[in-house]
């Protein structure tokens, strides 16, 4: 590759994508769907279909794959070999919905470009979306967290290729892969030639060629390939080096809110971009008030002529359907778009809308007025992130830290409070109670001094204790936990509230240590 072309290359942002790989999915979602009727876990279980006129294996659920069965097994063997296993009809098509709808959660939640990829996977492009949830490790954490929560077991790679995360996801035994920025051809270098998403024909005869790692294809001359297997394996190849582009067509909800331009030459100026948005927000908003809905996400989807994608999402406390308002704050974000040689397709999209609720005014006279923070709000989370604007509320619950929830800025108040018997709360509780060396009679006597962050404090006065239970009738392991609160004060003046785990007697009632849970003002 010459300079111009290297050149060319470092002008195009570096995409990120995502491979998330569900290699159980047909049974972990049928176990799902059959619920306390679904086999044991460690009963195997097998969804058998038709090969032609044989009965095979389709799915092979892990304690299945743990004693030998597997895809494509005939189910007369598999029977013949274990006699207790289970065996239930495959239904692709439950399969294959079931894979569009998560896709569609997804592309809620996480990026506003999710595809399904085969039978068992989902690719996401979280390119410049990933600090709206805490960074990339972060980002996978809770995807894979909440797959696996509901019963799919799960595994999340980002990369900067489509073909480099797909290849890692299948390879890897952790269940999250960040590979870094640039280093492609470093991760894909040992591994097998069957993770590029070849043909099982290419494989085999790559295979009787003695070319086993992709490292060894991508030493070997191409023509001789070329010739034998066709364009394809070059093309795969590049795809995962990341040397020519691969499209992603992303799933779309049935009947979408979307309008969409053309450019007959490609467009690339802010000024240009920004005054195509209005001229795709106007007829957006008119479709929307057809339907009675308003926007509270839009995406904006910017094709490139190189086949990659810009992407621009924003979110909104209320529905809204002004034209105007939603091109402002669209327009804001148009200084992260990197149009590269130039945009030759604009899409607005509304993915979620929501219905307008419509209120009757009253007279101006009698009316008190509101005041609307939802311009305001707008505003800060498309700058800040989702996550960085909430409204704290409490909830009916004793345990501290179970006693309040965020919420978001707008959401309805909540009737839940402490009422006026209650003791009192520090005005700053910690997110996690922290350990702390506490020396104390027992078993009801307040600390003489505890020592906190490597800081020895003496207690000067103390209140409580203020005993509060474990919550038995949501979770089992609470039925005979037990905290006493105190609220102390140190020589110093500062406030603290400490709590011991357990009643000072009985060991089955916590661990008898010390936690500091919270600050008074």
């Amino acid at each position: 590759m010459d300079r111009q072309d290297c050149g060319l290359l470092a002008l195009r942002p570096r995409q990120r994508i995502v491979s998330v790989w569900l290699p159980l999915w047909a049974t972990d979602r049928l176990r799902r769907e059959l619920g306390d009727a679904a086999p044991p876990s460690d009963v195997p279980l097998i969804l058998a279909g038709r090969d032609g006129s044989r009965r095979v294996a389709l799915a092979v659920d892990l304690a299945g794959r743990k004693i030998g069965l597997s895809v494509g097994m005939p189910i007369a063997k598999a029977q013949a070999l274990f006699p207790g296993l289970v065996v239930m009809d495959a239904r692709p098509d439950a399969d294959r919905e079931a894979l569009e709808r998560l896709a569609l959660w997804l592309q809620q939640r996480v990026a506003p470009i999710v595809a399904v990829d085969g039978q068992d996977g989902l690719v996401l492009e979280t390119t410049g979306t990933d600090h709206l949830h805490g960074g990339e490790a972060a980002m996978l954490r809770d995807v894979v967290h909440r797959l696996q929560g509901a019963g799919f077991t799960a595994r999340a790679v980002v990369a900067d290729t489509l073909g480099t995360a797909f290849a890692v996801a299948r390879t890897t035994k952790g269940a999250v892969v960040v590979v870094d920025p640039g280093t492609c051809a470093e991760v894909l270098s040992d591994l097998p030639i069957g993770v590029l998403r070849l043909p099982p024909e290419t494989v085999s005869g790559l295979t009787d060629l003695g070319l086993t790692r992709i490292r060894d294809l991508e030493n070997a001359p191409r023509g001789p390939l070329a010739l034998r297997f066709g364009d394809g394996l070059a093309r795969r190849l590049d795809q995962a080096y990341g040397r020519v582009g691969e499209p992603i067509h992303p799933i779309r909800p049935v009947d979408p809110v979307m309008v969409s331009r053309n450019f007959a030459e490609p467009i690339a100026a802010a000024e240009t971009i920004a005054r195509y948005v209005g001229l795709l927000a106007s007829p957006l908003c008119v479709e929307l008030e057809k339907r009675g809905l308003g926007a509270r996400r839009l995406d904006l989807m910017l094709h490139r002529v190189d086949s990659a994608m810009q992407v621009v999402r924003v979110t909104l406390a209320r529905p809204v359907r002004d034209s105007k308002y939603l091109t402002r704050l669209l327009s804001e974000r148009i200084e992260t778009i990197e149009p590269g040689f130039g945009i030759e397709r604009m899409e607005l999209f509304a993915a979620q809308a929501e219905p307008i609720e419509q209120r009757q005014r009253v007279s101006a006279l009698i009316e008190e007025p509101t005041a609307d923070l939802s311009g305001l709000i707008d505003t800060l989370v498309n700058r800040l992130g989702s996550d960085a604007l909430y409204r704290v509320v409490p909830l009916e619950s004793d345990v501290p830290e179970r006693s309040v929830q965020r919420v978001p800025p707008l959401a309805p108040v909540t009737e839940a409070s402490r009422g006026p018997d209650q003791w009192p709360r520090p005005t700053r509780l910690l997110s996690k109670p922290e350990v702390v060396q506490a020396v104390a009679e027992l078993p009801d006597q307040p600390p003489r001094f505890f020592i906190w962050r490597g800081i020895r404090r003496k207690v000067k006065c103390a209140d409580g204790p203020e005993r509060v239970f474990g919550e038995w009738w949501s979770q089992d392991t609470e039925r005979t936990v037990v905290r006493d609160y105190f609220r102390v004060e140190d020589t110093n003046g500062e406030r603290f509230w400490l709590y011991r785990a357990g009643d000072g007697e009985h060991g089955e009632t916590g661990s008898q240590n010390w936690f500091i849970h919270g600050i008074f003002g």
